[in-house]
C-alpha cells in the first residue's frame, strides 16, 4: 500500500503526513490539506457488503491515513464507534416514498457531525503522540450549530487538549444553543458572537494565521488545531458512511453490484458532499452528487453559473446549520477541477477574500458534471416535511427536508430513476419548533420541551438521550463577544 502525503490547496512546497495534517488542521498558507492522490478501494463491493461499520471504516480510512498503524487506527475506530451510538448499525437507513434516508444522527449529539467528531479526538491524540508533540492542543472551532456541540462532546476532558467554540449568538436553534452552553468539561469554553457563522469562520481562520498569537501560545506551551470540516481528520471518516450505505443496499439486494446510485446532501460548508465525491473517486458507484441548498443559495448559483459570489443578503432560515455564504470545503473541489493547480486556486481564493467572488473557467466548469445543484425555500421544506409525515409517518428534520425537496426537483427535471440515498443530517428533535409547526401551525404555542414530548408521541420515537440530558442541565457557558473580539476571547481562555 502506497503512502499518501498531503499538501496545501494553495502551494506545493511542503508535504506532510496524514497525522501532521490532522494536527495542523489548516495549512500555514491558509489553504486546506488534500491528499496528493485519491487511492482506489482495495475491497470489492461484495466484500464491503459483508462488513460491519467498524470494518468498513478501517478498510476505507487505512487508504488515506497511511502513517497510522493498523493497531492505532483500529483503536481509534473501535473507541469512536461504540455504545455512544444508539443503533447497532451506527448509520441505519429508512425507506420513505421510494428514497433511502441515511440516518447520520444516532450519535451523542444527534447530528451527522458525530460521525467524524467521535473519532477525531482519538485521531488527534494518537497523531500528537506519533509526532512527539509536547504542547497542549487547543481546538479552535466555529460552528453553525452542530459541529460545536459534537466537537465539545468529543474533546471534553480529553487530556492534552482544550476546546473553544464560537457560534453566532442569534443564528442557531434553541436546542442547539442549549446543547452547547450546558457542556461540561474543565477544558471547554463556548462563546456566542454578535455576527453570523461566516463571521465566526472568518475570525477563526484569521486566528490560525496570526503569527503573533502563535508565538505567544508557543511560549506558554499551546498550539492550535481545528475540529471544523477544514480538518482532513473530519473529512476522511465521512467517506465511510457513503460506502457503508451502498454496501447495505447491496446486502439487502435493493441494488446489484456496480449499479450506480444518486446521493443527495443538504449542503452548507461543502464537507459532507465532498466526502461523497471522494468516495466516488475511490470507486463507489455514484452517478449524481446532488447538492441541496437553502435560501442562502450560493452553491446553487455557483453550479448554475460557474461564479461563486458571497455578496448577497445573509438569510436566517429554518435550516440554520446551512446558513453559510462561504463554503470552505469547496476550495478542495476547486483545487481538483483546476487540475491541482495550487497557484490558480490561490488566485481564486484571494479574489473571494478581497472581492467576495470568483469565476471558474469553462474548462473547470466541465469537470463539475458529476454535480447537480438546486435549492429549497423555507415554505417548500415545511410542505415536504408535512407531506412526508402525513403520507408515511416518517418525520425528518429541516435540513433533511431541504435535501428531500431538491431530490424531488431533480427527479422531476431529469426523470432519472436511479436509486437515491439522502443524507439525513440531524434528528428532528434538534429543530422541534420548525419541524412541529410545519406539521401543524398550532404547535407554535407550546414550549420547546413540550414540543419534544409531542414529537416523540406523534412520531412514535423515543426522546434521544442528548435531549433528555439538557432539559434541566445548568448553563455553564454564558460568554458573548463582538466578532472583532475573538482574539481577546482566546487569550482570556488560555491565560495569555
Amino acid at each position: 500500500m502506497m503512502d499518501i502525503f498531503y499538501s496545501s490547496t494553495r502551494g506545493h512546497n511542503k508535504k506532510v503526513t496524514a497525522s501532521q495534517a490532522i494536527l495542523q488542521g489548516l495549512a500555514e498558507d491558509g489553504g486546506l490539506f488534500v491528499p496528493e492522490k485519491i487511492p482506489a478501494f482495495e475491497n470489492t463491493l461484495e466484500e464491503f457488503a459483508q462488513m460491519s461499520y467498524q470494518e468498513t471504516a478501517y478498510a476505507v480510512m487505512k487508504l488515506l491515513l497511511t502513517d497510522f498503524t493498523e493497531e492505532e487506527l483500529k483503536y481509534c475506530i473501535n473507541s469512536a464507534y461504540d455504545s455512544k451510538f444508539d443503533t447497532k448499525e451506527i448509520a441505519p437507513m429508512a425507506e420513505a416514498e421510494g428514497v433511502y434516508y441515511l440516518e447520520l444522527f444516532h450519535g451523542r449529539t444527534i447530528a451527522f457531525k458525530d460521525m467524524a467528531l467521535s473519532i477525531l479526538p482519538y485521531l488527534m491524540t494518537t497523531a500528537a503522540k506519533k509526532n512527539q508533540v509536547k504542547n497542549e492542543i487547543v481546538i479552535l472551532t466555529a460552528t453553525s450549530g452542530d459541529t460545536g456541540k459534537a466537537a465539545l462532546a468529543g474533546f471534553a476532558d480529553v487530556p492534552g487538549t482544550r476546546i473553544l467554540v464560537f457560534y453566532p449568538k442569534n443564528g442557531v436553534s434553541p436546542i442547539q444553543e442549549r446543547q452547547m452552553v450546558t457542556q461540561k468539561g474543565a477544558n471547554t469554553r463556548v462563546v456566542g458572537i454578535y455576527g453570523n457563522f461566516d463571521d465566526a469562520q472568518s475570525g477563526v481562520k484569521k486566528l490560525f494565521a496570526d503569527q503573533e498569537l502563535a508565538a505567544q501560545m508557543e511560549e506558554k506551551g499551546f498550539q492550535f488545531s481545528s475540529a471544523n470540516s477544514i480538518n482532513i481528520g473530519r473529512l476522511v471518516p465521512q467517506i465511510v458512511y457513503y460506502v457503508y450505505a451502498y454496501a447495505q443496499l447491496l446486502k439487502e439486494e435493493r441494488i446489484s453490484a456496480g449499479e450506480a446510485i444518486n446521493v443527495v446532501v443538504p449542503t452548507g460548508n461543502f464537507g459532507n458532499i465532498l466526502a461523497a465525491y471522494y468516495a466516488k473517486n475511490m470507486g463507489l458507484p455514484i452517478a449524481k452528487l446532488i447538492c441541496a441548498s437553502n435560501d442562502n443559495k450560493v452553491l446553487y448559483d455557483f453550479f448554475s453559473t460557474g461564479t461563486y459570489d458571497r455578496n448577497r443578503e445573509f438569510v436566517l432560515t429554518t435550516s440554520p446549520s446551512m446558513d453559510i455564504l462561504i463554503s470552505s470545503n469547496l476550495e478542495r473541489l476547486i483545487y481538483r477541477v483546476a487540475g491541482e493547480d495550487a497557484q490558480k486556486n490561490a488566485e481564486l481564493m484571494k479574489a473571494l477574500n478581497q472581492e467576495g467572488k470568483y469565476e471558474i473557467t469553462a474548462q473547470m466548469k466541465e469537470k463539475l458534471a458529476d454535480f447537480y445543484g438546486n435549492y429549497a425555500t423555507g415554505a417548500e421544506c415545511a410542505d415536504k416535511l408535512k407531506e412526508l409525515y402525513e403520507n408515511t409517518g416518517y418525520i425528518i428534520d429541516t435540513h433533511t427536508a431541504v435535501a428531500a425537496v431538491v431530490c424531488d426537483k431533480y427527479k422531476n427535471a431529469t426523470k432519472d430513476a436511479a436509486k437515491t440515498v439522502i443524507a439525513s443530517t440531524a434528528s428532528p428533535f434538534k429543530f422541534t419548533r420548525s419541524v412541529m409547526t410545519a406539521i401543524d401551525a398550532s404547535y407554535d404555542s407550546m414550549d420547546d420541551f413540550a414540543l419534544v414530548d409531542e414529537l416523540s408521541r406523534i412520531g412514535n420515537v423515543a426522546v434521544p438521550a442528548a435531549i433528555e440530558e439538557i432539559r434541566t442541565a445548568p448553563v455553564l457557558h454564558d460568554i458573548q463577544c463582538d466578532k472583532t473580539e475573538m482574539k481577546e476571547a482566546v487569550k482570556t481562555f488560555l491565560g495569555l
